[in-house]
């Protein structure tokens, strides 16, 4: 069977912490189930939250003692994979049927990593991938991954392999995933803006593949009562945008803006031998005589114990 319903799940981290967070999601339980969604792929850092705004007291050459505070608050918040929200969102995806990409905040050990977790509706937590390079200020709290955590994972909808948020903007991330056969690419993220629509266009079309973005939603500062420098506090957080696309750069549903929800397409996956007819960026449009790209896909732990 080749056809089949992927989604986006637009929702926000909620100010109340992991645990409201994770009420939320299951909240759209039945709105998953009555789609007949086989896929849901949730937004960039949902469960851990995305402290947009947030200096944590880093001051060039300083840290304000303020700041070790907030991000030990952070620290609390983020998620173990061997904890209670791992177990609720493996039984989330044995309840719906669906194959689940979920942003979080891991914890491992005192470092903190942006990661995307695919559950398996039989299996439960099959893989992981950790961000890369963690854009700007976000490099004050998170770790970088390693090529030990590039899966493409197979689902009934496809498979599936993710980047999330700018690590998108990575031409060799890209050209590595490609080479992996991914049919859906999932790309939780926090980008609002227009150009992030542009992008999401570009990688469907340049890697002839199905392409779901998930974005959180957050309101303004204003209706969550609270201060961001530097920011209209009559306009959202984040705004929204998820959107999902076909494997010739065509819109197939969303963008969603300016509130939370399921957004929702039907796919074929035949559609794709179509679309790599003319261009196949790993395999017929390739030139293996004049460009290579090695990938190191070792695990890289800081320490090494022989004995």
């Amino acid at each position: 069977m080749t056809k089949s319903i992927i989604s986006a799940l637009q929702i926000g981290s909620a100010p109340e912490g992991k645990a409201a967070t994770l009420a939320a999601i299951l909240r759209h339980e039945r709105d998953i189930r009555n789609a007949g969604a086989s896929l849901v792929v949730l937004p960039e850092a949902l469960l851990g939250g995305y402290p947009k705004g947030e200096s944590f007291g880093t001051r060039l050459g300083f840290r304000l003692p303020q700041g070790r505070e907030a991000f030990a608050a952070y620290y609390d918040n983020a998620i173990d994979l061997n904890g209670t929200e791992v177990e609720e969102l493996a039984a989330l995806s044995a309840r719906t049927g669906a194959s689940l990409v979920v942003g979080v905040i891991e914890r491992g050990g005192s470092t903190l990593y942006c990661s995307a977790l695919f559950f398996d509706p039989k299996a439960g937590l099959v893989a992981k991938h950790r961000k890369l390079m963690p854009t700007g200020t976000e490099r004050l709290i998170w770790g970088q991954g390693d090529g030990s955590t590039l899966p493409v994972v197979d689902s009934r909808a496809g498979r599936l392999g993710t980047a999330i948020c700018w690590e998108n903007h990575m031409p060799l991330l890209r050209t590595a995933m490609y080479a992996k056969g991914v049919e859906i690419w999932c790309a939780p993220t926090v980008d609002e803006r227009d150009q992030w629509q542009a992008s999401m266009r570009h990688i469907a079309h340049e890697g002839r593949c199905f392409l779901v973005s998930a974005c959180q939603y957050q309101p303004s500062p204003a209706e969550l009562g609270v201060t961001v420098a530097d920011w209209d506090a009559a306009r959202p957080l984040i705004n929204g945008g998820s959107v999902i696309i076909g494997p010739l750069g065509e819109v197939l549903a969303g963008p969603l803006t300016g509130t939370e929800g399921l957004v929702l397409a039907e796919i074929d996956r035949a559609e794709l031998i179509r679309a790599r007819y003319d261009f196949d960026v790993v395999g017929h449009y390739a030139r293996p005589d004049v460009f290579r790209l090695e990938v190191d896909e070792r695990p890289k732990p800081p320490v090494h114990f022989i004995s």
